[in-house]
């Protein structure tokens, strides 16, 4: 998954981000709101990143992070936010739930935790309960990075994996072309569609050629019946 950091502190922002890498969480780290809203202003769009969860510190040197997610909330930029903040106050905890706040944790606190509640939330958006996401014939551990069809596991190469979590995020919805393309390479390049399609035929001769349905010229669909 690839997350957004918003974190002003070197120190801490550094070790966070190479911490989470360690968890199969790639990301994007930068020290402010407005380069925040920078990185999120076309996130219902095709030409900006589509990150799996913020990790949004709630006090910035350019702005307060609460206002930054009611910012996002007014402007249904639905993406899971997770408000990080050393202040313990209750107040602060329910303005920021309140405010669109998916989860919230004191720093400092372990990156194992801040990895797991990372993984709850997406599989909350997704509309899973657990680490098994279940979408239509196909059975995902996350956890694990697996996926079966019919109790057996298909031997997924680590693009192939990563374009079916992206299409379970959204299941029975259509995924762009372009959202599929830097999903894969979030911190790259995007794929070139050539080269998603090329991932997506192979995907369909492991998993069966009716789950992965093609809206042409948008992108392609999980099914999920």
């Amino acid at each position: 998954m690839h997350l957004l950091l918003v974190e002003d502190d070197l120190e801490l922002g550094a070790e966070l981000q190479r911490a989470l890498s360690g968890y199969g969480l790639t990301s994007e780290w930068v020290r402010g709101t407005r380069h925040a809203r920078a990185m999120t202003e076309g996130e219902c769009d095709d030409d900006t990143p589509h990150f799996a969860c913020v990790l949004l510190d709630s006090r910035l040197p350019d702005g307060d992070g609460i206002d930054l997610l009611l910012h996002w909330r007014r402007r249904s930029i639905s993406m899971p936010v997770i408000v990080m903040s050393a202040r313990d106050a209750v107040e602060l905890r329910v303005a920021a739930l309140d405010a669109g706040a998916d989860d919230y944790v004191i720093k400092p606190c372990a990156p194992v935790e801040i990895a797991s509640r990372i993984r709850a939330v997406v599989r909350r958006t997704a509309g899973q309960a657990s680490q098994l996401w279940n979408v239509g014939a196909l059975r995902i551990a996350t956890g694990t990075r697996e996926v079966r069809v019919d109790g057996e596991i298909l031997p997924l190469s680590p693009k192939e994996y990563q374009i079916v979590v992206e299409l379970a995020r959204l299941p029975g919805e259509t995924v762009s072309k372009q959202r599929l393309a830097r999903a894969v390479a979030p911190l790259s390049e995007p794929l070139e569609f050539s080269a998603l399609e090329w991932h997506i035929h192979n995907l369909r001769r492991k998993i069966g050629t009716q789950l992965i349905r093609t809206v042409r010229g948008v992108g392609y669909c999980l099914v999920n019946d």
